[in-house]
């Protein structure tokens, strides 16, 4: 018999995540470390009296959770900001910001986030909706995605936009009938007028992620990669990592400047350096190959369609099959550079011909030289049937968004008329990813969804939207049912999935002995409720490394 234990959990149900044993009765803790996982017979005979005894009373023990593909600054700004993440509405979006300026009255800005495209005819919201309730202010608002922005005809006014201003090289500004900016700014464009807002301190910054931290932790998730850190969120991290405050283990995927060359990739490795010192992972670096479906900036392979089924009309030319960010050659050779110097890659890709740019430099770019940096492909909203079984040949893991993947107003009206039913039919693969033997890995985008990884797992497993997130509305029929994937392996791609593209697999994402105690107890059991209900379960406790970092104080 062993020294005993400093923690025994039993009396619930633990799903441990081993696919050699994937449920037991209780688990064992001792400095901060799993020290047995079976039957509380077992556990009992293994490590003796604990100094603790936590009886789940019929309660979820789990493997922390772990999203692979996050952004906490924008999460944490974003609910300090004017946030619209609420508003369904036109007259949503003006209360909201009337609430904001009611709290804020001597603000010289209305900065915030999160309105969704389906609210307005074609996504793009007007400057004079926002003229009618700014008060003259100018104002910077982007949407739920962080692919467009909505401004106020102040906002365009001090950044000097009118009908001559030409598209930059990497955005697009909608324009009215005239030709005169509209109000909606999309990818690089929204650049003409971010630039003018003030800036954020690294105080108000620190607080945000802080905050942002404490609501991942609130929700079980453990560790995350932040899919995009750039100065600003550098600063945040290194000033949360000194002070001692940064709880979940982090991994950064440090930004890819694409009006810039290889010879960033300088840059990237001190970056690397300085944050390591701080104790923080900078091993990644995140490559945005293209925009998103709803306003043609995905990188297609054929061209978009009309409702009707023709090219669509409102792409000029060069932008019928989309916008790829970064030319095919210069992602090649990033990747080889970045390879070469121990980066993991991380893409996002949301069309098909994103999706196959990204495999084809990881092929290109050949063998890592032992090196296993898993590179990583996320959002992979539209993925050609060729490239499926890609994943796993190559050795890329399949970093999926699961709360998109539904029949939604979103999908609906902006993405599925503009693909066509074949193509439609190609989105969000999740199952045919994980059949064809690639590892799968899953994360929230938040704040641009969702960042509750029940409400992203309940998604995973129906293809619908749980009751939670309907509005009161009826459930609609299960999207492409054909690419579900079940509870226990949406379970693992929120753990040890993602635990696999970050590199803690041998330290965390299941519950087994030897094993990092990060752990979370839901108040249900996930496997007894219906999947449409999951989302309604709620966390008790979350742990990190033994020690207890979110507790409900419902007993």
């Amino acid at each position: 018999m062993a020294d005993g234990a400093d923690l025994v959990l039993s009396g619930g149900v633990v799903w441990t995540g081993s696919p050699t044993r994937p449920f037991a009765e209780a688990v064992a803790v001792r400095a901060g470390r799993i020290v047995a996982a079976g039957t509380a017979r077992e556990v009992r005979e293994a490590v003796g009296p604990a100094r603790q005894f936590v009886d789940l009373r019929g309660k979820a023990l789990l493997p922390g959770f772990q999203d692979a593909h996050c952004h906490p600054l924008g999460g944490g700004l974003q609910a300090r900001s004017c946030d619209m993440g609420e508003a369904r509405t036109v007259a949503e979006c003006q209360a909201t910001v009337l609430r904001y300026l009611s709290t804020h009255p001597d603000a010289a800005w209305v900065v915030g986030k999160g309105w969704s495209m389906e609210t307005f005819p074609g996504g793009t919201p007007p400057a004079s909706a926002l003229d009618e309730v700014c008060q003259g202010r100018p104002a910077f608002l982007v949407n739920r995605d962080g692919h467009s922005a909505w401004v106020s005809s102040a906002a365009l006014e001090l950044a000097g936009l009118d009908a001559s201003t030409p598209d930059p090289a990497h955005g697009r500004i909608e324009r009215d009938g005239q030709g005169r900016p509209q109000g909606t700014l999309h990818e690089g464009a929204m650049d003409l007028v971010g630039r003018l807002v003030p800036p954020v301190s690294v105080q108000e910054r620190a607080a945000a992620l802080e905050d942002a931290q404490a609501h991942l932790l609130s929700l079980g998730v453990t560790a995350w990669q932040d899919a995009a850190v750039g100065e600003e969120e550098e600063e945040a991290y290194a000033a949360l990592a000194s002070a001692g405050k940064l709880r979940a283990r982090v991994r950064l995927a440090l930004w890819w400047e694409r009006a810039r060359g290889l010879e960033q990739v300088e840059d990237l490795l001190r970056r690397r350096e300085r944050l390591g010192r701080l104790g923080l992972c900078a091993g990644s670096v995140k490559i945005m190959l293209d925009g998103v479906m709803e306003t043609y900036t995905a990188a297609l392979l054929e061209p978009y369609l009309s409702p009707g089924g023709h090219v669509h009309e409102g792409c000029r030319e060069e932008l019928g099959k989309g916008r790829l960010f970064i030319e095919p050659e210069l992602v090649d050779a990033a990747v080889s550079d970045l390879a070469a110097e121990g980066f993991q890659v991380h893409f996002h890709a949301i069309g098909d011909r994103a999706v196959r740019v990204a495999l084809d430099a990881i092929e290109r770019a050949g063998p890592d030289g032992g090196r296993d940096l898993r590179h990583h492909v996320a959002h992979l909203q539209l993925v050609h049937p060729d490239d499926v079984a890609r994943f796993h040949l190559l050795g890329v893991v399949a970093n999926a968004q699961p709360f998109w993947a539904c029949v939604e107003p979103q999908m609906t009206e902006l993405t599925i008329p503009f693909l066509g039913p074949e193509r439609a039919a190609w989105q969000y693969p999740f199952a045919s990813l994980a059949d064809s033997g690639a590892v799968l890995a899953c994360g929230s985008d938040w704040p641009v969804s969702t960042a509750n990884p029940l409400e992203e797992i309940a998604v995973a497993v129906s293809r619908a939207l749980p009751a939670s997130a309907r509005l009161g509305a009826a459930r609609e029929e299960p999207f492409l049912p054909s690419e579900r994937i079940g509870l226990q392996e949406a379970l693992g791609a929120f753990s040890a999935g993602s635990a696999y593209v970050n590199h803690l697999e041998g330290e965390t994402g299941t519950i087994e002995e030897g094993k990092l105690a990060d752990l979370v107890v839901l108040d249900q059991d996930p496997f007894g409720t219906g999947i449409d209900h999951l989302p309604e379960a709620r966390v008790v406790l979350t742990a990190v490394g033994g020690e207890v970092v979110y507790d409900s104080g419902v007993a």
